[in-house]
């Protein structure tokens, strides 16, 4: 049987787990992606597809793997996932006080100053995992893309039939944004400081002479800063939250550069 099948079938049945043909191929899934061989989430001519199956498997890896003590250093951990081993040789950059679980991917050339980032999840090279920022299992997050201090990147395993959260090639997420429920933020997108999404959220367009609204994506080079609008409830009339796309990023200047200072384009703060 291939591996797709063993775990598809593994997971409508789970005493097969008791068979060690089915709980290696649950090992042998997440050792795939751990090394970015399988991934929960892949572009297929230009749209994003789920996995279902590869998430199945990391669900079984949990009832497949025993709780253990693990020592790390001075730090004792009591889990069933052990940690990412060998940085050096995989080229990541890892501050003391981050934390990659095995099973998830990361790419040279990653910095991760103190953070978590969870099995599952898919982290492209070059990319800056800030201070305390969180990238959840199963978020597919792209190349050359700043995860700033405190951003929370939610993770999906269950229900199954729920998408990752997707952060695209280049984008600059600001500080203490929080990005959940698959949301998808496309290439170049910068998210300004306290940006909340989720798939309820609007994301107004208001850079035109009228608003245009999208709900759980961010067009490509759209710069977003928090905003509210006025909703009608029961007890009278109030304010909630939303996203506003107050612009594009500016052609005249090279990535890196505008992802610093595209939010100072429009008077607004990173």
């Amino acid at each position: 049987m291939e591996l797709k099948e063993l775990i598809q079938a593994a997971f409508a049945n789970r005493e097969l787990l008791k068979d060690s043909t089915y709980s290696n191929a649950v090992k042998e899934l997440v050792e795939k992606v751990d090394k970015g061989v399988l991934r929960t989430a892949e572009p297929i001519d230009g749209m994003w597809q789920v996995n279902e199956w590869v998430k199945q498997g990391i669900l079984l890896y949990f009832g497949v793997m025993p709780m253990q003590i693990m020592q790390e250093g001075p730090e004792q951990y009591y889990d069933k996932i052990p940690l990412k081993k060998g940085m050096e040789e995989l080229g990541i950059r890892t501050v003391p006080g981050s934390i990659i679980r095995h099973g998830a991917y990361v790419s040279k050339g990653v910095i991760c100053m103190p953070s978590f980032i969870n099995i599952g999840a898919y982290v492209d090279e070059g990319t800056m995992v800030d201070t305390w920022a969180t990238v959840g299992s199963c978020a597919q997050i792209g190349k050359h893309v700043h995860l700033s201090g405190g951003v929370g990147i939610g993770g999906v395993l269950e229900p199954l039939q729920a998408s990752p959260v997707i952060i695209e090639d280049n984008a600059f997420i600001g500080s203490r944004c929080i990005v959940v429920e698959g949301v998808i933020v496309e290439k170049e997108a910068v998210l300004g400081a306290n940006v909340v999404l989720t798939q309820s959220t609007k994301i107004i367009d208001v850079s035109g002479p009228k608003p245009m609204e999208y709900k759980g994506r961010v067009p490509a080079r759209s710069v977003v800063i928090p905003g509210s609008y006025t909703k009608q409830f029961n007890a009278g009339e109030y304010q909630v939250n939303c996203a506003l796309i107050i612009g594009q990023r500016k052609e005249s200047t090279d990535t890196k550069t505008s992802l610093n200072d595209a939010l100072r384009d429009f008077g607004v703060s990173v």
